[in-house]
């Protein structure tokens, strides 16, 4: 039944994109031809552009499936499938527009062609969310529901379990479990012990089973093939849920050498190539535009520097950066020469002696930030990320706090998620932590661009600098 129920409901699904679609395409026409909005283009007629729907669907249609749009999306985000459902029509208009080009249909407005892209995108997105609720509601009617069959009654079983029954939205029934240290009839908080594993064979045919999850401990192993050979036998769907989930602390994702999968068991979106591309572009062209306007103050900090005290005007200070590297990071020089082994391994302090006025004011205001964006040229720091730290303290906080060096998973950056929480100067090293492994295991540009504002916003003044 649930099997006829997908299918059914991936024919609908097939249709009403199709109906959004077309009435994405028809809206187009009619803002641009009927609003009187824009009066460049001929108008060719409803009729003309409706034509073209001969090109879109069967372009269209394959794209959603392509993308996995038509799969099962109880236990996808709808971030997910709305960020797939962007790529479908960016995909899609590049393919069409190339297709009007070879059959040379010229005459097609520019403006419709844009705006059916949005409205396609748009209306899509919205449509997925009303079915998402729609879905949702009934799943917790307890329609449309999948019977699950947990093997393994430990801990990692019952953990399981207990999320279902938590997530009715799901739409997943736990019909009982499989364990063979657990008497049969025994009651959990969340389902009941229905059989032994060497029972999966009746328990199939006598139970409506769905998909089978395996729980079991690993020195269960052994007992996996002869599960999933059960399974496969009655067409019954399985998942593992390795019993070393536990060590997973992010989003792990499978990659594969050939046919050996490799889970990494943290999930660092700046990984993919494309994404660090965009941002290191961004962190060059945004470094090149603040050199430009902060020349300047610079410019003027760099006089009153070289005036106020004796010294080099830029102070150059050891730090270890993306993937542990060590790299020298610019400041304007806010303290007297010191000896090289104190600056190594001394926090500066409130009232700190070494401090002159001048660098006083330039730390509490973030001037003496500003020579970092040469190292955001250099491609050595990023405009946002964790802030670098010396070496010295970095052997010291490895060993004091649980995880502290996946942050150098990313370039290291002037400002960062910490930072604009407040976590600054003399404050938590822990809480820093905590935010800059954040920042690392959920980067997306929109974060970015939140922590830039949010800079601008708060302002540079820091009262835990001194």
């Amino acid at each position: 039944m649930i099997r006829q129920n997908q299918r059914f409901f991936n024919i609908a699904l097939v249709l009403i994109d199709a109906i959004v679609i077309t009435f994405s395409l028809i809206f187009a026409w009619y803002i641009r031809f009927e609003s009187n909005l824009i009066t460049s283009d001929p108008n060719l007629g409803l009729n003309y552009y409706i034509l073209s729907l001969i090109l879109i669907l069967p372009l269209y249609i394959p794209l959603y499936y392509a993308f996995g749009l038509y799969r099962p999306q109880r236990t996808k985000s709808l971030i997910s499938e709305s960020l797939n459902l962007i790529k479908v029509n960016i995909m899609g208009l590049l393919i069409l527009i190339t297709l009007l080009f070879i059959i040379e249909q010229l005459d097609y407005s520019r403006y419709v062609l844009a705006m059916f892209a949005i409205f396609s995108t748009l209306f899509s997105i919205v449509e997925r969310i009303i079915l998402r609720k729609l879905l949702r509601s009934i799943r917790e009617k307890g329609y449309n529901v999948k019977h699950i069959l947990i093997i393994g009654a430990g801990e990692l079983g019952e953990k399981v379990a207990h999320k279902i029954n938590q997530n009715e939205y799901l739409g997943y029934n736990v019909i009982g479990f499989l364990d063979d240290n657990i008497k049969k009839g025994h009651e959990t908080e969340d389902s009941q012990i229905i059989g032994k594993i060497k029972d999966l064979d009746n328990i199939i045919t006598d139970n409506h089973v769905d998909k089978a999850i395996i729980t079991i401990s690993p020195r269960h192993y052994e007992l996996l093939g002869d599960i999933i050979d059960v399974c496969e036998k009655y067409g019954v769907k399985t998942d593992i849920v390795p019993d070393y989930y536990r060590y997973f602390t992010a989003k792990p994702y499978v990659d594969m050498i050939e046919d050996i999968p490799l889970i990494d068991v943290r999930y660092v979106p700046l990984d993919d190539s494309f994404k660090m591309a965009v941002k290191r572009s961004l962190d060059f062209i945004l470094a090149i535009i603040g050199i430009i306007l902060m020349s300047p103050l610079m410019t003027i900090t760099a006089i009153i520097v070289k005036l106020s005290s004796p010294g080099p005007i830029i102070f150059k200070q050891e730090r270890l950066g993306f993937h542990r590297e060590k790299f020298h990071m610019y400041k304007f020089r806010s303290m007297n020469v010191q000896d090289e082994n104190d600056e190594k391994s001394k926090w500066t302090t409130k009232n700190d002696p070494r401090t002159t006025k001048f660098g006083s004011f330039i730390r509490k205001t973030s001037i003496d930030e500003l020579p970092q964006l040469f190292n955001i040229l250099k491609g050595e720091m990023s405009l946002i990320g964790p802030r670098p730290e010396r070496p010295h303290f970095v052997e010291k906080f490895r060993e004091e706090i649980p995880k502290y060096m996946i942050k150098h998973h990313v370039r290291p950056g002037m400002t960062g998620w910490a930072q604009v929480n407040g976590w600054r100067g003399n404050t938590s090293i822990v809480k820093r932590i905590e935010c800059d492994i954040f920042y690392v295991e959920n980067w997306t540009l929109m974060l970015d661009i939140k922590i830039f504002f949010m800079t601008i916003i708060r302002g540079f003044i820091n009262k835990n600098a001194y």
